[in-house]
């Protein structure tokens, strides 16, 4: 199996900044796409930012020229770099990696358990 663990989330102050980390683990052959969503209370979970391996980048046209996405594919992990954060960035920060395991032919997408972010005004 596959675990992705997070961590970074937190409080913090309108037009501050936080960082999100999360790590990839397991029987992993390859981790293609990488990235997180975002789920806000009594909304749908949505894409806010996605790195592919070769480093192309795909944002939410909300966070674009605010947040900067990473990775690191010898560790395989991603990070989020969240800069001018507003109050409608609060929400439950969710990482995600398309994951070829070690043995398998097909590639699925794994989730982390998700950080609390909120942001106060």
């Amino acid at each position: 199996q596959v675990q992705l663990v997070e961590s970074g989330g937190g409080l913090v102050q309108g037009g501050g900044s936080l960082r999100l980390s999360c790590a990839a683990s397991g029987r992993i052959f390859t981790v293609n796409s990488m990235g997180w969503y975002r789920q806000a209370p009594g909304k749908q979970r949505e894409m806010v930012a996605l790195i592919t391996r070769t480093g192309s980048t795909n944002y939410a046209d909300s966070v674009k020229d605010r947040f900067t996405v990473s990775r690191d594919n010898d560790k395989n992990t991603v990070s989020l770099q969240m800069n001018s954060l507003k109050p409608e960035d609060t929400a439950v920060y969710y990482c995600n990696a398309n994951v070829h395991m070690t043995g398998t032919m097909v590639p699925r997408d794994y989730w982390g358990q998700g950080t609390q972010v909120t942001v106060s005004s």
